[in-house]
């Protein structure tokens, strides 16, 4: 798992091309303005889902974590709380569902406050629980998640 803000987004570029690119799409964008939905950024290798998003209290989420796609998740606007654990360090509530690309999992984890102009990586062994309330209080966020194929 990776967070930072998108000032320094050219630092992730060693992780590769599509990780590069997504980040650029991000920083060369005003993502406040983008329209809500699926927006293709190099077809189904890497693809922007703009969400506009009530985050929820942490006993509402699920941790997840995909196998095809990394996630490269972006706050527009608002602030949320993202929770991370390696999924070694987790059970798992609902086996891998391939067409779908996640499967869902028990356990705990740390939790990071990631507030506008931040983004997070997460990888296929990052389970994360995204879209949780800071201090447990509901708000508006604009998010976009970037799909990057591994």
């Amino acid at each position: 798992m990776i967070i930072d803000t998108l000032d320094n987004a050219a630092r992730y570029f060693v992780h590769g091309e599509r990780i590069a690119t997504a980040l650029r799409y991000l920083r060369d964008n005003d993502c406040t303005k983008l329209p809500v939905g699926k927006i293709p950024i190099q077809g189904e290798q890497i693809y922007a889902l703009v969400q506009d998003n009530t985050t929820k209290t942490r006993d509402q989420g699920v941790w997840e974590a995909h196998r095809k796609y990394i996630d490269v998740q972006f706050v527009a606007a608002g602030v949320e709380e993202m929770g991370y654990a390696n999924i070694q360090t987790l059970t798992v509530k609902q086996p891998y569902d391939e067409q779908a690309d996640y499967a869902l999992f028990d356990g705990s984890g740390s939790f990071v406050t990631v507030p506008a102009g931040s983004f997070t990586i997460f990888f296929p062994e990052d389970g994360h629980i995204p879209g949780s309330a800071v201090a447990g209080q509901p708000a508006a966020v604009r998010k976009v998640v970037v799909k990057v194929a591994v």
